[in-house]
């Protein structure tokens, strides 16, 4: 999820561990553990793109992480707020919990995590965008209203108790929406008689209303949109996988990352002579006729050695400014 939700979560966990001894100075410890986990994406200062990528979510969202992370940070806490009373069992605990709540929140997303690092596996639900106002908006709500108790302890932790309920029951609840949106989708594949292999849903940006799918067939993907007030039936547009573009390039080390990456879900297009590897996971960002690009997109290039390298392509932020109108009017049905 995004900084911000992560933020409110891990406050919400350090002030259920040790509100009641140092107030609100949980909520900013607890902040700051869930916090940590994303600081891997500094790698991106520090290596190219596609290496940034396969290193986020990574070791910083394990269990591993989650307990030996702990065990140093929590010694910290102890260390500064023992002459409050707080333990290093506590200092422990809230760490941990900031830590391994922040990897559960991320596994609903379409990212997901490798919760069982160094094992090569990613857990994602794929139930909720990485921005979700429903999910963030009324935790931030009843985290303000506990940290404004500073002296009815129980009413602080009733309302940070909310925080937590209300939040956990709408991720469950877009478990069960993502149930229909795919029976939806299942549903009108067959319909029209349309055969394939894998299928992949997931909810479009900032909302759990409008779903979207990548439908892999034999040779090409199939991309649709399904929205609970559409009052017609689905369509899907058709993408070719192109693979015949690289030819005897596909067992090169940088093309086999790229399309562990993209978990399979991956299409080769040419443009103005160059050769674009794309992800298909995060949809589309341009679809006008001929000018159609891909949330995540890569160009190959020879270097100055030969060798055979991939840059991503920019992405321009009216681009993006466009999609969110042209998705909220889909959004609606229409």
């Amino acid at each position: 999820m995004d900084s911000l939700t992560q933020i409110i979560l891990g406050a919400a966990v350090g002030n259920a561990v040790v509100g009641r001894k140092i107030g609100n100075r949980a909520i900013l410890y607890g902040a700051i553990a869930g916090t940590i986990p994303d600081l891997d994406i500094l790698s991106m200062f520090f290596t190219d793109p596609i290496t940034a990528v396969e290193i986020h979510r990574g070791f910083t969202h394990s269990i591993i992480f989650a307990v030996f992370g702990a065990l140093l940070f929590g010694y910290f806490l102890y260390f500064i707020e023992k002459k409050n009373k707080v333990t290093y069992e506590e200092g422990f605990w809230l760490f941990f919990w900031g830590f391994f709540t922040h990897a559960l929140l991320d596994m609903f997303t379409t990212w997901g995590t490798r919760l069982l690092w160094p094992l090569d596996y990613s857990f994602a639900f794929k139930s909720i965008f990485v921005i979700d106002p429903l999910y963030t908006l009324p935790f931030a709500y009843f985290l303000v209203r506990s940290m404004r108790e500073k002296t009815d302890m129980n009413k602080r932790m009733f309302f940070n108790r909310m925080g937590f309920y209300v939040s956990s029951f709408y991720l469950f609840v877009t478990l069960f929406l993502k149930a229909v949106a795919f029976y939806s989708f299942t549903d009108s594949l067959s319909k029209q008689g349309l055969k394939y292999t894998e299928m992949s849903v997931k909810p479009t940006v900032m909302n759990t209303i409008l779903w979207n799918a990548i439908v892999e067939t034999e040779d090409s993907f199939l991309i649709g949109e399904y929205s609970f007030f559409d009052q017609s039936d689905i369509t899907y547009q058709q993408f070719s996988k192109n693979h015949d573009l690289i030819k005897s390039l596909e067992n090169h080390p940088l093309i086999i990352r790229l399309i562990k990456i993209s978990e399979g879900y991956y299409t080769f297009s040419e443009k103005n002579e160059g050769i674009y590897f794309n992800d298909l996971r995060f949809g589309l960002l341009k679809n006008e006729g001929e000018e159609v690009q891909f949330a995540f997109s890569y160009r190959f290039y020879l270097d100055d050695k030969g060798e055979l390298q991939a840059e991503e392509v920019k992405k321009e932020r009216k681009d993006g400014l466009l999609l969110l109108k042209k998705l909220w009017i889909r959004l609606q049905g229409k």
